[in-house]
This record gives structure tokens, C-alpha cells and sequence, in this order.
């Protein structure tokens, strides 16, 4: 007669066997699950090697420029498109501005060692958009108070920073950012102010990447608060 211990080798060994199939079976599929959950709040690292150049920008005479770093820039453009695409933006470009290396490329620039941002550049039509209102909506749509990061996307290619293109927009820079440290930031704010220097584009799959594949990471810094008029 066969022993009990027996009897429990004959009864769970296919239980076992089951089991194997079912991990090898579903491994996959738990691993594409368990990616699609993170990537809504991790940003995948891109590891395409393209560097196709990205198309001119749209600039129409009396057109001006206005350039910001707030972050990951998939969602910085996809805001700013959204809010003022209607209102007189005429176009956006995401790119790398502030660093010192030539032709830098997206891994250069995520190392940290080339010194850039990654940023947006906006054209748009100074009669119907104000330079103001794309700042108080830069200090809306980001958290300026944590220094080289935004959420959980950490260096100084992350930083907060305003790039300026002429006096007057130092000039509306600098006012804005005092009255929104006093008055929505409470005297934490670590943007830097910076005239704007050499610009390079970003690969052509960074623009309006959120567009190209929505559902795709977005930083949880980035929504817009709620504040009160600036006086």
C-alpha cells in the first residue's frame, strides 16, 4: 500500500507542473502589465539611437520666441499646446539650451554631463499672447521649489529656468518670478532666470510626443495649480 507520503507526491506533482506552466505562461503578460502601470508615473529611458532632424519652425513675421525648462519636456509641450494652441501659439519645439557641449544628443543630455536642460521653445504671436501669460502659466503648470527635479525625474537636466531672448523679457522675467515667489510659492522658488543661449533641437521622436503616443509618461508635477491673480 502506498505510503501517505507517497499518495502526496502522485497529488501534488501535477499541481507543481501546473504551476510552472501557468508562471511561464503568464510571465509575460504580468511583465507588460507591470511596465504599462509604471511608465504612467516613471519615464522610460528611450533607447532609439535616431537623429532625424526635426522639421523649421514655423515663424511668421513679428513673431517671438519665449523659451522654458520645467522638466521633462514631453509634458511642458503638451501643455503649452494645449493651452495656448488656439490663442496665438504658432509653434513649439522641444530642445537642449543652457549646456556647453555642441550637438548634444538625448542619452549626452540625460547623463547630466553636457550641462543642458531639456526645454521648450514656443513661437507666438505677441498681439494675442502676452510674455507674461506664458510665464504665469510656467509657474502654474510646474513646481519651481524643487531644485534640479521635477517629481520622480531627478538632475539638473530637470531644472526650473527661464531662458530670455531680449531685455524686455529679462525684464518681465525677473518681475514675474519675484511676485510668484512672494505670492504662489511662498519664497521657495529656485528658477533660474538666464539669457538664452545656443539651442539645439531634440530628436524628431520628442516632438509632440504625447500627441505621437498618448497615454504615455507624463510627470505628476505637471498639472496646473490654482492661484490667485498676481498683484
Amino acid at each position: 500500500m502506498p505510503s501517505s507520503h507517497g499518495r502526496a507526491q502522485i497529488v501534488t506533482e501535477p499541481r507543481i507542473a501546473n504551476l510552472k506552466l501557468l508562471t511561464y505562461t503568464c510571465a509575460p503578460f504580468l511583465l507588460y502589465l507591470s511596465m504599462s502601470f509604471l511608465t504612467k508615473f516613471f519615464r522610460p529611458f528611450t533607447t532609439s539611437m535616431s537623429s532625424a532632424p526635426a522639421q523649421p519652425m514655423n515663424v511668421p513675421e513679428g513673431a517671438k520666441a519665449a523659451t522654458v525648462a520645467a522638466g521633462c519636456f514631453w509634458g511642458v509641450e503638451h501643455m503649452y499646446r494645449r493651452e495656448f494652441g488656439k490663442k496665438g501659439l504658432y509653434d513649439a519645439r522641444v530642445g537642449y539650451i543652457g549646456g556647453d557641449t555642441q550637438n548634444p544628443g538625448y542619452r549626452a543630455v540625460c547623463s547630466g554631463r553636457t550641462g543642458h536642460a531639456e526645454a521648450l521653445q514656443v513661437v507666438y504671436d505677441p498681439a494675442k499672447i502676452e510674455y507674461s501669460s506664458l510665464l504665469e502659466f510656467f509657474y502654474k503648470m510646474h513646481d519651481p521649489t524643487t531644485e534640479n527635479r521635477q517629481g520622480p525625474d531627478v538632475g539638473t537636466q530637470y531644472r526650473s529656468a527661464i531662458f530670455y531672448h531680449d531685455a524686455e523679457q529679462e525684464k518681465v522675467a525677473k518681475e514675474i518670478t519675484k511676485k510668484v515667489n512672494e505670492q504662489w510659492w511662498k519664497g521657495a522658488v529656485s528658477t533660474e532666470v538666464l539669457p538664452a543661449g545656443e539651442w539645439w533641437d531634440a530628436e524628431a521622436y520628442h516632438q509632440k510626443y504625447l500627441d505621437v503616443n498618448p497615454g504615455g509618461y507624463e510627470c505628476p508635477s505637471h498639472f496646473l495649480r490654482s492661484f490667485p491673480p498676481l498683484s
